[in-house]
């Protein structure tokens, strides 16, 4: 694209966010206007109006990405909304750019140049194209947002207002000139993923007064957005929202978001004042309201829920309750932090893209929603930041932590099995999900460059053990304040990712035909298994002898048939042993199911799945938790938020256990990528009755239903869309095979499945 549009700002130092604008006339002389694109982009956050009408409902525009070297722009047909004389305005906020980001107190890491990028192209009937771009014919001038970050939330005071800049003949008092900031527009790349937008609107549940005094405001969900408001009150009455996720002792829960201040202010006209402050956003279900004038009313206050725009494609239900609520957890989490990029938790002064999370999450991900667009967007700036870093992976994409102190317990800067693992890990996951080999050709290098590495750091003995690992991290055991003291050995946790990895490797350049590629990758994987089964494996007992050890092992492939049987007899015993609560981290929670399952203890499975007490996927339902917590007692059993400095009640990762209830317990997976073929072959289990689960392929819509009757007979229905094939697998073991269209099967369960 041929870039005629300047980077600006205003030329003097503005109290507020610097509002922008350019009066244009269409040319004469060219026949009708037929077509008008706005390419719109910014260094911070922006939003545009054509003649005091939006130009879109898009959010936060260009969003977060590499901006040392990729800055995305976005595109809009705005033909209907062009006048013969117009005004194109736009709002420029701090955004991921200029604010603050991380938990070290710093903003701007990217640079002080705040600015504005448009470039508006009108095309006429003769062919002529006229241009009106961001340059310095521009003017700015203040507004009512007198301050906005991320983290911090955002101040509006309405007796700034005046939308007449937005349209033509303004007069400009108060208003001067823009200047030009330096800018590199080869950085300039077109969106692959999707915009963020408002995609739910929540009512007030609930408004009570707390033991303080406080006037507190229940949404009944945890939720990623802001709060609308509708208002009238004396000229300069200040109401002040303060948000938060949880309550404790009845009062607002603020610790865990640490440094954050989440709170708007909004300063009143003396009219009636809507507020919406779309240049921030907050981790919330709870909301303490101060100096509200008058009676508040339920009616006043909307949550709006803000996300990525992401199409949900899968479904799953059970006989269950609590189970059900919690897989609703899983979605909602899930929404909260797409935010532009798959970040930890969307409420503390954090909010960053870690590697790990969206490692472990990505399979649950593709299922519930189609994020192909999504992850292959983020996964580009994973590359970037890669190819600038010696082949590293960051803790987090984009690595806005090369700029802060890098702290002293995370050791020296390099891969870590797991977050760095997601270079490899979630382009196969797209590819296994949506069948398109695109996100594989596209990373390969980077997912080769990974693993080349991390053999680079393999000590003499051919197992990774010498540089820094998170580990299984927030395992349940460990102390609050150190969440990477973790049971499993590091070396065996990272050993069993640098092989899962180099094999993964090696099955993509075959995919992709490229024979070399696949022996260099296979041997080193087989370099890695000889290694663990020697270092770490002694008659199918793993060394540290504990449950994500196994879990790793076994589903990753690691041992041999021998071994694997009795790792999976001690699996299903340590897990009998912790009374079926969980006792793995983020390393081996993913995994935990499916090894029970591979090994024949599914019963054991269901048994961690639907266990109720703390440290369990259910603990949180029952305690009233809409959204999935960072660690397994980020609320305690007295309702005391846990000690531990980092704790957060939406944070998606311990959810991955919802893959294997979407295969095993709904029993729907795909026997090839993109299931152009699939399995149906569920495993009732834990007392369920009944299990419903469906999703959206590339190839139509495929679902599952089983049921089980009072005297014991189990029934299946499922259909499969035209051209799509599979397998029937009974739970007695017995198969056939299914076409397209709807099948039914019955059977006697064996007596091992009970039904309660």
């Amino acid at each position: 694209m041929n870039w005629h549009a300047r980077l600006i700002a205003p030329a003097q130092e503005l109290d507020s966010a610097p509002l922008l604008r350019r009066e244009f006339r269409l040319e004469e002389g060219h026949g009708a206007l037929t077509r008008a694109t706005l390419t719109l982009t910014a260094q911070g956050v922006v939003e545009a109006w054509l003649n005091g009408r939006p130009v879109s409902e898009d959010l936060l525009t260009p969003g977060w990405s590499a901006y040392e070297w990729r800055l995305r722009y976005a595109s809009y047909d705005v033909t209907d909304l062009v006048d013969e004389t117009s005004v194109l305005g736009i709002a420029l906020g701090r955004g991921w750019f200029g604010g603050r980001l991380g938990w070290t107190g710093g903003e701007a890491w990217y640079g002080d140049g705040l600015g504005a990028f448009a470039q508006l192209e009108l095309e006429f009937a003769d062919g002529t194209t006229q241009l009106v771009v961001t340059d310095e014919k521009w003017s700015a001038g203040p507004s009512e947002i007198l301050a906005n970050d991320l983290y911090d939330g955002e101040t509006i005071d309405a007796r700034r207002r005046d939308d007449s800049w937005k349209r033509p003949g303004f007069a400009g008092d108060g208003w001067a000139g823009v200047r030009t900031v330096e800018f590199d527009d080869s950085r300039l790349t077109p969106y692959i993923g999707p915009a963020v937008t408002r995609w739910a609107a929540l009512a007030v549940q609930e408004i009570t007064t707390s033991p303080s005094g406080a006037t507190l405001v229940d949404f009944g969900q945890n939720l990623v957005g802001w709060i609308k408001v509708r208002v009238q009150g004396p000229a300069g009455t200040e109401v002040v929202i303060r948000h938060a996720e949880v309550l404790e002792h009845g009062e607002l829960g603020v610790r865990p978001l640490r440094s954050a201040k989440a709170t708007d202010r909004y300063i009143l006209s003396g009219g009636v004042d809507e507020f919406e402050p779309t240049f921030t956003f907050h981790g919330f279900r709870y909301a303490e309201i101060t100096g509200w004038p008058g009676e508040l009313r339920a009616e006043d206050l909307t949550a709006v829920a803000i996300g990525s725009e992401l199409t949900r494609i899968g479904e799953f239900h059970t006989s269950d309750p609590l189970l059900n609520q919690f897989h609703e957890n899983v979605v909602w989490g899930m929404r909260g932090n797409f935010v532009d990029v798959p970040t930890d938790c969307p409420q503390r002064d954090e909010r960053l893209g870690w590697t790990g999370d969206i490692a472990a999450f990505a399979p649950t991900a593709a299922f519930l929603y189609d994020v192909d667009a999504f992850l292959s967007d983020w996964l580009v700036d994973l590359d970037l930041e890669q190819k600038h870093n010696d082949g590293i992976v960051g803790f987090v994409i984009p690595d806005v932590l090369k700029y802060m102190p890098h702290p002293a317990d995370f050791g020296k800067p390099d891969s870590t099995a797991i977050w760095s693992d997601a270079a490899v890990w979630v382009p196969w996951d797209l590819y296994q999900a949506y069948g398109d080999t695109a996100v594989m050709e596209r990373q390969f290098e980077s997912m080769a460059s990974h693993v080349r590495r991390v053999k680079s750091l393999l000590s003499p003995s051919g197992v990774w053990d010498g540089n820094f690992q998170f580990g299984d991290w927030l395992d349940p055991d460990a102390p609050p304040e150190d969440p990477a003291k973790a049971k499993a050995d590091k070396g065996v946790v990272a050993t069993a990712c640098a092989y899962w990895s180099a094999k993964i490797v090696s099955d993509t350049a075959g995919v992709l035909g490229r024979s070399a590629e696949q022996a260099e990758f296979a041997a080193h994987a087989e370099a890695l298994r000889e290694a663990f089964d020697r270092e770490y494996v002694n008659g199918g007992i793993v060394k540290s002898d504990c449950t994500t050890v196994y879990a790793l092992a076994i589903v990753f492939g690691l041992l041999s048939g021998a071994d694997e049987a009795v790792a999976g007899d001690r699996l299903a015993e340590l897990a009998a042993e912790a009374g079926y609560r969980i006792s793995t981290g983020f390393a081996g929670t993913p995994f935990i199911a499916d090894a029970l399952t591979r090994t024949g203890h599914t019963d054991v499975a269901y048994r961690l799945l639907l266990e109720k007490e703390c440290p369990s996927w259910l603990y949180p339902v029952t305690m009233g938790a809409t959204t999935v917590w960072e660690r397994w007692d980020s609320m305690l059993p007295d309702g005391t938020i846990n000690p531990g400095e980092m704790t957060s009640f939406n944070h998606y990762a311990l959810g991955a256990v919802a893959d294997w209830m979407h295969r095993v317990v709904g029993g729907l997976s795909a026997l090839e990528p993109g299931y152009a073929r699939v399995l149906v072959a569920p495993q009732p289990g834990g007392g369920l009755t009944e299990a419903a689960t469906s999703l959206e392929t590339p190839h139509g819509r495929v679902s599952v239903r089983w049921s089980i009757d009072g005297e014991g007979v189990f029934t299946v229905e499922a259909e499969l869309p035209e051209g799509v094939d599979g397998i029937l697998r009974l739970p007695s073991g017995e198969e056939r095979p299914i076409g397209a269209g709807r099948v039914t099967a019955s059977a006697e369960l064996p007596a091992a499945v009970g039904v309660r």
